[in-house]
């Protein structure tokens, strides 16, 4: 957004009511204390410490892993137009109940129903915010896959970092692998992260 700088001057140029410095605060101090000097933009991720202390973890490291997983669900719904119909916290809210889906889906149900049991959360709105965020979710992979697909480079070409010609100057690495190594370390990181969270879940059991 772009902040223009106004004076008295500017204000007062346009009618015939001449107004005070005294007076110009006063007006704002009228309006800040009307809003109760909430001022700060809330977004989605105000929320996500609210709705965590619902299922009452005893593990931290389950609680982190879930925090994080629920704050890139919620980056990467930004790019959703159908998303900014719903408020922040329910964004909030599925964003969590969609990262409990994919990290705890045997306690999924029980998630589930806290969140709709809680006071603050409207029903309908919570699961028509779920399913475009599943949507959202179901694009992505479908994308990685895609990459990963559409693409027959051989497994010793993936070792190579890097090619030369017959000059022996180098030459530019090629960008699909790069892409396709990215996405893979992607895959790998949230299958490591399953597997501590699967790890920490038995040992407490």
């Amino acid at each position: 957004m772009k902040k223009t700088e106004y004076s008295v001057t500017d204000i007062q140029q346009d009618g015939g009511t001449i107004f005070d410095i005294e007076t110009i605060k006063r007006m704002e101090l009228l309006i800040l204390g009307g809003l109760k000097w909430r001022m700060r933009s809330i977004t989605a991720f105000a929320f996500i410490n609210f709705f965590v202390s619902l299922f009452k973890f005893k593990d931290l490291p389950l609680q982190q892993a879930l925090k994080a997983r629920a704050t890139e669900i919620i980056f990467t719904a930004q790019n959703e137009i159908k998303i900014l119909q719903f408020k922040p916290s329910i964004i909030s809210a599925s964003a969590l109940l969609s990262a409990s889906h994919e990290l705890f889906p045997l306690q999924f149900s029980c998630y589930k129903t806290t969140i709709l049991n809680c006071s603050y959360v409207q029903k309908d709105d919570l699961l028509s915010c779920y399913d475009v965020i599943q949507e959202i979710a179901k694009k992505e992979y479908e994308s990685i896959l895609e990459m990963v697909s559409s693409t027959s480079t051989p497994v010793n070409v993936l070792d190579v970092q890097m090619s030369w010609s017959s000059d022996n100057e180098p030459i530019e690495e090629d960008t699909s692998v790069n892409a396709i190594s990215s996405n893979r370390g992607r895959e790998d990181n949230l299958t490591k992260r399953r597997k501590i969270i699967t790890t920490i879940i038995d040992d407490n059991t």
